[in-house]
């Protein structure tokens, strides 16, 4: 995998979030292979609770400044950029004022759902795409963590189908066990349905609960990783039904069986 490029996507990254699974896994997927001398970049959303000043974000300007349609309303994207001490690894950070702004990430004070995450994670998506674009840094692999990031797929395999950036890019979703409980916004597929014209694509999201979130994400998938022990039940049923590559829980050897698994994606074996 030396010299080839990685674009991992989480909805948590550490050091910049708290340590979780999640955050940890998806930090160390990243490490690992940067130590392996793998190109890496590492996008986030930038959520009001990281400290810009401690991690020293700055803003890009030259990425900045591009308008993002999300339910047929124009929202502005700013880049910010920071390094990841002794790694020497690039993280993106995806912002907008409205979205963004608050110093929480996915629940309000009283631990409601914010009622726009689903337009959060539709211009998450939106922007990471736009952002590589600027870069033009094409990616062997995509490797998503995170609900929040999960509108990168369908969007990757839908709605920017015809860039030619990521025609040889594959898709990799992780599923981790920790999600969120109820659901979304109810016209979640509608507003996906503004930009993607397939009723069918986006049938799981007509209960946008964690679980049919991540479905969606599957479906536009080329390969799947457990990222936890455990994952819900529905999920593991489903995702047999899907003619992909999975990688089952790694806990001890992570290092050596995600670069397997990428180099073997990449080659086609």
């Amino acid at each position: 995998m030396k010299d080839k490029r990685i674009l991992f996507v989480s909805s948590e990254v550490v050091p910049y979030l708290p340590e979780t699974e999640l955050s940890s896994t998806s930090f160390n997927a990243a490490k690992n292979a940067h130590s392996k001398g793998v190109q890496t970049r590492i996008f986030m959303p930038r959520f009001g609770v990281i400290n810009e000043r401690r991690h020293q974000l700055h803003e890009v300007i030259r990425l900045s400044g591009m308008n993002l349609v999300v339910n047929d309303v124009d929202m502005p994207l700013i880049i910010k950029v920071a390094s990841i001490p002794k790694e020497r690894m690039q993280v993106y950070f995806i912002d907008n004022e409205e979205y963004f702004k608050r110093k929480a990430v996915f629940t309000d004070e009283d631990d409601q759902l914010f009622p726009d995450n689903d337009e959060r994670a539709i211009f998450f998506a939106k922007g990471v795409v736009e952002t590589v674009k600027k870069l033009n840094w094409a990616p062997d692999i995509i490797h998503v963590h995170g609900w929040m990031a999960s509108m990168l797929p369908i969007y990757l395999k839908e709605y920017y189908k015809e860039e030619p950036l990521f025609t040889e890019s594959k898709i990799v979703t992780s599923l981790y066990n920790g999600g969120f409980e109820g659901n979304l916004c109810e016209d979640f597929a509608k507003k996906v349905f503004f930009d993607i014209k397939d009723k069918k694509k986006v049938a799981h999201l007509e209960t946008p609960n964690y679980v049919n979130i991540l479905k969606c994400a599957i479906e536009n998938s080329d390969a799947v990783v457990h990222g936890s022990e455990t994952i819900p039940t529905e999920l593991s049923e489903f995702l047999k039904t899907q003619k992909v590559p999975v990688l089952g829980y790694e806990l001890e050897n992570q290092r050596d069986a995600y670069l397997e698994f990428y180099t073997d994606l990449v080659s086609g074996s």
